[in-house]
């Protein structure tokens, strides 16, 4: 069961959230999406609306239904089911298994994008622009090296966040 809150309400520390706990971003419908562990991103705000930014590799499955649905959610877990969740689904493809069912998750759909039950934090969130990374851009000259040596440069995908679910 969940509650809404405003997203100024969150009580978790959002660095240690996305850093340490990771996040779960799910695109797509009841009929057919995918999931993806992320903790890189970022959470404020953007063109007066909160917001939240996570990155994304081209070649990964949940890209091809991060680019095809105007919706996303990321939700974040308990330190005790993180594992489970994201030992399958930060290192196996959607492709191959099916990741809801390895990981013992329960999929709702009453939002505009799928997530799941046993989430402890849940934002919906709407697409507001999508950029991709340019190495030319890069200040840091050790980036590309250190994190681009397949030169699969992330998505950028900037959203609203339209609204923030917790578990109670």
């Amino acid at each position: 069961m969940f509650k809404e809150i405003k997203a100024t309400d969150i009580k978790e520390n959002i660095v240690d959230l996305l850093k340490n706990n990771w996040g779960l971003v799910t695109a797509g419908n009841s009929e057919k999406y995918n999931m993806m562990t992320v903790s890189w991103g970022a959470m404020g705000e953007l063109w007066g609306k909160d917001s939240v930014t996570v990155y994304i590799r081209p070649q990964r499955y949940t890209e091809e239904f991060m680019n095809a649905f105007d919706h996303f959610t990321l939700s974040f877990f308990s330190l005790d089911k993180k594992q489970a969740v994201h030992g399958i689904c930060g290192s196996k493809s959607g492709r191959d298994i099916n990741k809801t069912e390895a990981c013992g998750l329960t999929p709702n759909f009453d939002e505009a994008a799928p997530y799941f039950e046993e989430a402890k934090l849940v934002l919906v969130c709407k697409k507001m622009a999508k950029s991709k990374f340019d190495p030319k851009e890069f200040i840091d000259d050790t980036v590309e090296d250190k994190w681009y040596p397949e030169k699969d440069f992330h998505y950028i995908y900037f959203a609203e966040i339209e609204k923030v679910l917790i578990s109670e």
